[in-house]
């Protein structure tokens, strides 16, 4: 096993990644779990308010991930979109601190973060053509490895928020985030060789629209995807909310739910990107969302902080194939295709946190944060039942016709 590990360090690019996926796990996790609590508190805005400011925000990065992801495919430096995506995502950050009105707010978030986006799925599209090149045999691995150091940021970026929030408040908060995205586009600038797509496979980018609607062994797996991000991305929102609000809790419980979660993702995201080989991503996907339902059974009956913290072993497992194996799953699909199984996969998770954060705050104000459990339950199960229509269907490769 560690020498698969190791194995991975040859593929091009691969060091620096690990380090910026840490980096962006970090930045991200830092102020995620507090948003919600700065938005309703600091900025007085209801949560309803808050969930459409962050669709919109998410609507934005539909547009524009999508945009680039073609322009990348068809020749455009993936480097310079890096660095330029790091960049924006900082001045997201400044933006908090610099305007308190809500539309101006709005405008400037939803286009900066709208660029910002890119940096993910550009990695992940960045690391899957270099494994191609490699001829990596491990590249469900390779990709789980590099989820994993979100997971692994996402360990250390709660506590460690909560005490920044403790000791400079949420001035100190985003300003240290700022700090982390900078040092990122730093190092891409400083270390990251070019990378121009190869143009024969340009056209295949053009017909993810048509494949969506024309094929049903890609449709119903995104529309599956699609509803397993909008309950990540609705109890992500509505837990801190819950814990402080009807639970009594803590800000102290809300890291240490979010961190013990990411603390979990990442011993099981790793072992099953290892055994990749042998399961299916099909079947783990099914496995997950089984595993979903006992998890919002349990949070809708809870009473208590300490239950939400056992029942993050559930959450972690669920998010650990989801966010783990969910790219696998589109580039085995596509293995010729990094850019569009990239699009794919990125899309479906942004618009399942579009949804999920648009409709967690409107039901949560209309009809309280456990009931925002509930309904996550029947999307799930919704998602499980898609997944399962296309169990015969899926094979190991979809040819995507021009």
């Amino acid at each position: 096993m560690l020498a698969r590990f190791k194995k991975l360090f040859e593929i091009k690019g691969y060091r620096l990644f690990v380090i910026c996926m840490l980096m962006i796990g970090i930045g991200i996790s830092i102020t995620t779990p507090y948003l919600a609590l700065y938005f309703t508190e600091d900025l007085g805005m209801s949560t309803g308010a808050f969930g459409v400011f962050m669709a919109v925000s998410s609507l934005s990065g539909i547009l524009v991930n999508t945009l680039i992801a073609k322009r990348s495919d068809s020749g455009l430096d993936r480097k310079w979109i890096l660095i330029a995506a790091m960049l924006l995502s900082a001045l997201v950050y400044a933006a908090y601190l610099t305007f308190d009105n809500f539309f101006i707010l709005l405008i400037v978030v939803s286009i900066l973060s709208g660029f910002g986006a890119a940096s993910i799925p550009q990695i992940y599209a960045y690391a899957q053509e270099s494994a191609n090149e490699s001829k990596s045999d491990d590249k469900t691995l390779a990709i789980s490895a590099l989820r994993s150091l979100i997971s692994l940021g996402f360990l250390i970026g709660p506590l460690a928020g909560t005490l920044l929030l403790a000791a400079t408040g949420y001035r100190g908060l985003f300003l240290v985030t700022s700090t982390i995205y900078l040092t990122t586009a730093s190092l891409i600038f400083l270390f990251l060789s070019s990378r121009k797509a190869n143009p024969k496979k340009t056209g295949l980018s053009n017909t993810v629209g048509t494949s969506l609607l024309i094929n049903r062994q890609i449709r119903l797996p995104f529309i599956a995807f699609i509803l397993l991000f909008t309950v990540n991305a609705m109890n992500l929102i509505n837990t801190p909310l819950f814990i402080v609000n009807e639970l009594k809790g803590t800000h102290t419980d809300v890291g240490l739910v979010v961190g013990i979660c990411a603390g979990f993702e990442i011993p099981i995201m790793l072992i099953l990107g290892a055994y990749g080989r042998k399961i299916s991503n099909h079947t783990l996907l099914m496995f997950g969302s089984i595993i979903a339902i006992f998890y919002f059974v349990t949070l809708g009956v809870s009473n208590d902080p300490i239950q939400l913290i056992i029942a993050q072993l559930m959450q972690a497992t669920f998010v650990a194939i989801v966010m783990g194996n969910g790219l696998s799953y589109f580039t085995n699909m596509m293995p010729d295709s990094p850019g569009v199984a990239t699009t794919l996969y990125t899309n479906a998770s942004t618009i399942g946190r579009l949804a999920g954060t648009l409709g967690s705050g409107i039901i949560a104000q209309f009809t309280g944060f456990r009931s925002v459990y509930w309904i996550c339950l029947v999307i799930v199960i919704l998602s499980l039942v898609l997944l399962w229509r296309t169990k015969s269907e899926v094979g190991e490769e979809v040819r995507l016709s021009i």
